[in-house]
């Protein structure tokens, strides 16, 4: 098969789809790879390398789509992006289609075959592509939301961990899974007083087994929530349901009660964020303020720790694009339903169950749109 790998053009993206060695399995496998050029250069991987792994290094992205087979990216394509794909052509990447309505209307018209990252599955029901990522911005998260609550870049003042005789930063994490568990750890390691808030009683144990009396927990209710952000300095909103649009935790009343120069970091705004006064934001222009809240919602925030992110994601998304190489994407799908559960869009089908629900649009079973 030949595949491609566009350079990434979403704002301050840096990661790259495949790394050189990455490319170097893929073509010890028989296939052919196409690079745009510099397409790596973001995190630390040249044209030279990409030559040396056997890739053939092109100039336009124009050139990688319309030539490779399937294309393999990182974030979901902007719409100049998709006007360049084709029918029957694959793409793999992250698509987080149930609060993008624009795209999946262009996902849908191009005939494609688009499986996302996001909705792949394991044996055990974790999404093992969105893992690195949740841990990536759980662990940033904390990081940029310290950053938000110094006096210059609107905040409060307040250092996490505190002093002497002041107390620390209060942080409270919505929703214990991969990105709030990994923002917990570095919460903790700064000193700050955590708590945690889930609706799995199992998470919530999970939690206090990992972490011991340090983290705070709680059983997620709208007065719990409601309290919890009134006295928080950074509130870190990381819910996932998978495939759909993440739930309003957060009101407009409740961000309107929180003190002065407090922090919302909403890791959650891939899937339309989990806070009423979210909206998307970029690496350029990071936040913005609400009812004096600090608001950082950056879509892509692994795209500026672009070498970590990246090794890390060809780590889980390697196996998967061998064997949709291998085998051509019908028998992959059919012979791996976890794969399977990573297709979102097929000839004009929408074969996601959250992002037809959250779309009102039809929803076709896998198994029916491949005829299996």
């Amino acid at each position: 098969m030949l595949v491609g790998v566009p350079r990434e053009i979403k704002n301050h993206e840096y990661r790259v789809g495949l790394v050189p060695s990455s490319v170097r399995e893929l073509v010890f496998n028989g296939h052919e790879v196409i690079v745009e050029t510099d397409a790596g250069i973001g995190a630390g991987q040249t044209n030279e390398d990409y030559i040396a792994a056997g890739a053939k290094i092109v100039g336009t992205a124009d050139e990688v789509f319309a030539s490779a087979e399937m294309i393999v990216k990182v974030k979901e394509p902007l719409a100049v992006e998709r006007k360049k794909l084709r029918p029957g052509q694959i793409l793999f990447t992250y698509l987080h289609l149930a609060p993008d309505e624009e795209q999946t209307n262009d996902l849908i018209e191009s005939g494609a075959i688009c499986i996302a990252y996001e909705t792949v599955t394991s044996p055990h029901r974790t999404l093992p592509l969105l893992t690195p990522m949740s841990e990536v911005a759980g662990r940033m998260s904390v990081q940029v939301g310290a950053r938000c609550l110094e006096k210059e870049a609107g905040g409060r003042g307040v250092l996490l961990g505190g002093v002497p005789g002041v107390p620390a930063g209060d942080v409270v994490i919505l929703g214990g899974g991969v990105a709030g568990t990994n923002a917990a750890l570095i919460a903790l390691g700064m000193g700050a007083t955590v708590t945690v808030v889930d609706r799995s009683a199992d998470v919530l144990r999970r939690l206090v087994a990992e972490f011991g009396t340090s983290v705070r927990t709680m059983f997620s209710t709208r007065d719990a929530i409601e309290s919890l952000v009134a006295g928080a300095d950074l509130v870190i909103g990381t819910v996932l349901v998978p495939g759909a649009e993440a739930p309003k935790l957060v009101t407009k009343e409740m961000v309107a009660s929180m003190k002065s120069g407090s922090v919302i970091v909403d890791v959650a705004i891939d899937q339309g964020g989990c806070c009423e006064t979210s909206r998307p934001t970029s690496h350029s222009e990071p936040t913005y303020v609400v009812d004096d809240v600090v608001h950082y919602c950056v879509t892509n925030m692994p795209g500026a720790l672009a070498r970590t992110s990246t090794f890390a994601l060809n780590n889980v998304t390697l196996p998967f694009a061998l064997a949709i190489a291998g085998k051509g994407y019908r028998a992959a799908l059919a012979d791996d339903i976890h794969l399977r559960d990573g297709l979102n869009v097929i000839d004009g089908k929408i074969t996601c169950k959250p992002v037809a629900d959250a779309q009102g649009l039809e929803y076709v079973k896998p198994e029916v749109a491949l005829a299996l």
